[in-house]
């Protein structure tokens, strides 16, 4: 069956000309080369690596970004990509995400004439894949206490700590790390096959099982005094990094909830009880209303967002509040669509278990859901939540 996005207010219309070829060229990849093969790849817990190689050759990785080999599309495109591509699975998104918005946005912006010409034209082709370390595993929240640390050696600075949970680690060929050095916040990039580095996967999820999740440990890993980033310092950094990933998770949520709302509205068309399909009862009627009802809200909230984005009017606390809001209603649908489905609902026959479980990760990382509600508290009221000192 042809694959019909739920668009209630035709928003797509508002679309660039180069924007509609953006989701068009997407759409129809998840819909030949993902979606047959997704559920393999989660049995297997594996990333297909003809799809880094897919995500390449059609120019959308770092998609907002000008210069050195990028696409330099509009930020309203990438949200498309985004959401086209977690319709088919939350963890291609993240593959994309990582990609561009927490390895290659930080070279782009912060990094040295030589770093941007040696890695961004391959980390744009699929060529070089990047990773982002932030996360420890004793400070994700609060990424200001890190203890990963970085020495000066004189000719080259000295790594020790680890990161945790970090998407493409074990499969990245080089990570863009944030560690402090003489305690200030700084980025760095280290290479695959630096000494005293290493990537172990992280196995046994149960979420995100078509991504590769790792650990970054070094032990007096050493690197080069020119891959240190030079254009910033302290958390502005990471922060930067994190709200482009942020915006994207708010149209990639999107997509997989249409890809819900998609399955349950074919399935209670089709399933029959009491010799009627259960799409005539008043009771499902009313959950699929409710699902277009907050998936409109959504693609309302994420355009102008985009909007912003492309128009330079944006502030971290919008962000925010579409990240929470589209991620939470989308694990909302999953959960509705998972309920008219009934017991076959938890079947990969259907979508709706996948999606359901990857949005669990998805509304904890990149700020979880109860950060993003203090961040706009502290906006509302000028007050900061976080920490027990004001």
């Amino acid at each position: 069956m042809v694959y019909e996005a739920l668009d209630f207010y035709d928003l797509d219309s508002q679309l660039s000309e180069e924007e509609i070829m953006v989701r068009d060229m997407v759409r129809d990849w998840v819909d030949d080369e993902v979606i047959p093969k997704i559920e393999k790849a989660c049995s297997e817990g594996v990333f297909p690596d003809e799809w880094r190689v897919a995500l390449g050759e059609m120019g959308v990785l770092g998609a907002p970004l000008e210069g050195y080999g990028c696409p330099g599309l509009s930020y309203v495109a990438y949200g498309v990509i985004c959401r086209e591509l977690e319709r088919g699975d939350s963890g291609l998104r993240s593959f994309a995400s990582v990609q561009g918005s927490l390895a290659m946005y930080p070279i782009w912006d912060f990094g040295s004439e030589e770093q941007k010409n040696k890695y961004l034209p391959k980390m744009a082709s699929g060529d070089l894949i990047g990773c982002f370390g932030l996360t420890e595993p004793d400070y994700g929240s609060n990424p200001g206490d890190m203890i990963t640390r970085a020495e000066d050696k004189g000719d080259h600075y000295l790594l020790n700590g680890a990161k945790m949970w970090i998407t493409n680690g074990t499969i990245s060929d080089l990570a863009v790390v944030w560690a402090k050095l003489d305690g200030v916040i700084r980025g760095f990039i280290v290479e695959t096959g630096d000494e005293g580095y290493s990537a172990p996967e992280m196995t046994g999820k149960h979420s995100l099982k078509a991504s590769v999740t790792s650990e970054l440990v070094f032990q007096d890993c050493k690197i080069p005094k020119d891959r240190m980033l030079p254009g910033v310092k302290g958390l502005k950094g990471p922060f930067s990094c994190l709200n482009n990933a942020r915006y994207g998770i708010s149209w990639g949520a999107i997509g997989a909830a249409q890809a819900c709302f998609s399955s349950a509205k074919e399935y209670s068309l089709s399933r029959i009880q009491f010799d009627h399909p259960i799409a005539s009862y008043q009771l499902v009627q009313n959950k699929l209303a409710w699902m277009l009802r907050e998936i409109t809200k959504g693609q309302l909230l994420a355009l102008e967002l985009g909007r912003k984005k492309d128009a330079g009017s944006w502030i971290p606390e919008h962000i925010s509040l579409a990240k929470m809001n589209n991620v939470d209603i989308a694990l909302e649908i999953a959960r509705e669509a998972r309920d008219i489905h009934g017991a076959n609902g938890i079947l990969d026959e259907y979508c709706i278990m996948r999606h359901m479980a990857n949005l669990e990760s998805v509304k904890t990382y990149e700020g979880t859901h109860d950060i993003h509600n203090l961040i706009l508290g502290r906006h509302i009221t000028g007050i900061q939540s976080f920490t027990r000192s004001l």
